[in-house]
């Protein structure tokens, strides 16, 4: 009998290339914070400390100015590889570390741009040298400094950077901490900025922040679990973030379904898609049907597919598990005529087929 477990030849071939990449490279840990002052230096520092504790070869390749007793203490109980200066500017000395080759960096403030001239142009590439050669780094970085967040940051902040970070940097690292400091303690800490009518805003704001934060963590675990299973030889399932797929019929309560869908994915920054399996029979009445409900799809932002398939819901799961769905909505009819395309049999077959994924029933 075949195993439906084994891996092919080309699978177990990228398996084999991946674990050698990952073998050779250095480890990456990110500590992400909603605004500043939230404490991201802090944790860094004093995981490098504990890391020493344990015996590991750990150094500070770069650090901001601070001017706070507990970050001085942490500071004098790590080797510091002192930044150059070139062109009035404190750049990485990227080449006495890799020279010094310790088992882990620590890079503090990882949204810099180098002089020009420099081997590379920022320090996220910097980071990325250190990382080939087998260094692990753990950085810090605020959300501001995203280069896909920027916009978004800059409407609620107020405030514009001219450094950034491409996301797909912090994507390919294999750990992520959101540094989860309560709103009211970070506005508290900065109190004396605001006026007393001002700290209510100030802590929409941050909780604004806080939010897209948490949301970009969670981009980055899914990337990292979508890596993660097919190495392993698994397939996934879902993600971490919600993916609703919405069935079209002619007959279903289409502007409902998406409506609904609409709403959670835009609370919960998920993926909306839209499908419909075709049908033979499909009348003129029906096809002007399908198109009004096609166009609410389009207008909503919907990703549509338009598939075929003898057995719609072996083509809708198939299309689910792909894309790793977490909510099904579909149309299910009350009664027996030509419109009912789900019948209550195929409701139930698709409910038991959708193992692990939560299946709405919109009645029309």
């Amino acid at each position: 009998m075949p195993q439906p477990n084994r891996l092919t030849p080309d699978e177990l071939l990228r398996q084999v290339q991946a674990e050698e990449e990952y073998a050779r490279t250095g480890r990456l840990k990110v500590f992400l914070g909603y605004a500043s002052g939230v404490g991201k230096t802090f944790r860094m520092l004093d995981e490098g400390r504990r890391r020493r504790e344990r015996g590991q070869d750990v150094v500070l390749g770069a650090v901001q100015p601070h001017s706070s007793p507990d970050l001085d203490d942490l500071l004098n109980k790590i080797p510091v590889i002192p930044l150059l200066e070139i062109e009035h500017t404190p750049v990485m000395d990227v080449e006495t570390i890799l020279r010094r080759t310790p088992l882990v960096c620590l890079v503090d403030g990882l949204a810099y741009d180098n002089p020009p001239g420099s081997r590379n142009l920022h320090r996220w590439q910097d980071v990325e040298q250190l990382l080939a050669a087998g260094i692990s780094v753990i950085t810090t970085i605020n959300l501001q400094f995203v280069e896909e967040l920027r916009e978004q940051v800059e409407s609620i902040r107020d405030k514009r950077v001219h450094v950034s970070v491409p996301v797909a940097f912090l994507h390919r690292a294999d750990e992520i901490v959101v540094v989860d400091t309560p709103t009211d303690f970070s506005v508290a800490r900065t109190a004396d900025s605001y006026a007393a009518a001002e700290q209510d805003e100030a802590a929409r704001k941050l909780s604004q922040l806080r939010e897209l934060a948490l949301l970009l963590a969670a981009d980055v675990v899914d990337e990292q679990l979508e890596g993660f299973l097919p190495a392993e030889g698994a397939t996934p399932a879902w993600g971490t973030q919600e993916k609703i797929l919405v069935c079209l019929t002619p007959r279903a309560n289409a502007q409902r379904m998406i409506e609904r869908a609409r709403v959670i994915c835009d609370r919960f920054h998920g993926e909306l898609f839209v499908i419909y399996v075709g049908q033979s029979d499909l009348t003129a009445d029906g096809q002007a049907a399908l198109e009004r409900n096609l166009s609410l799809a389009r207008q909503a932002g919907a990703e549509v597919k338009l598939m075929t398939g003898q057995d719609a819901v072996a083509t809708i799961i198939e299309f689910a598990r792909q894309q790793r769905i977490t909510q099904i909505f579909i149309g299910h009819s009350l009664n027996k005529s030509i419109w009912g395309r789900f019948t209550r049999t195929t409701v139930d077959r698709l409910i038991r087929a959708a193992e692990g994924i939560d299946v709405k029933l919109f009645p029309h």
